[in-house]
C-alpha cells in the first residue's frame, strides 16, 4: 500500500479524523456504529418534538415510561429494538423503514490502487 501525504489543513475535525480514525478500519466501524445510534436517537427526539409531546406524554402514548423514552433519545444508548421502534411509529401513525446504504468513505483515507 502506497502512503500518500495529506494536504495541510487547519480544520480541527479533519485533523482529529486523520489522527484517530483514518486508516484504522476498526475505528471507522466504531465511528459508523456511533453515528447510527445517534441518528436513531435524534430521529425519535425529532418525531416527539414535532408531535408537540413531552417525554412523559410520549411515553404514555407509546405504552412505556418516560425514563425509557429518555434512554431512547440518548445518543449513547445502543438498545434500540425493532419492537420499540414499531411501537413508536404506530403511536405516531407512522411506519418504520429500514434502508441499507453504502458507507461514506472519505476519498482521502482510501488506499491507493496499484
Amino acid at each position: 500500500m502506497v502512503k500518500t501525504k495529506n494536504k495541510p489543513t487547519d480544520d480541527a475535525v479533519e485533523i482529529l479524523h486523520r489522527r484517530l480514525v483514518a486508516g484504522k478500519p476498526e475505528k471507522m466501524a466504531e465511528l459508523e456504529k456511533i453515528r447510527a445510534d445517534d441518528a436513531v436517537a435524534r430521529k425519535i427526539y425529532d418525531l416527539r418534538i414535532k408531535a408537540g409531546l413531552s417525554q412523559r406524554a410520549f411515553a404514555k402514548l407509546v405504552g412505556t415510561t418516560a425514563s425509557v423514552i429518555c434512554r431512547l433519545e440518548d445518543a449513547d444508548y445502543e438498545g434500540h429494538s425493532m419492537a420499540m421502534l414499531n411501537r413508536i411509529a404506530e403511536a405516531l401513525d407512522k411506519r418504520v423503514e429500514i434502508r441499507f446504504v453504502p458507507i461514506r468513505r472519505r476519498s482521502r483515507s482510501k488506499p491507493a490502487l496499484a
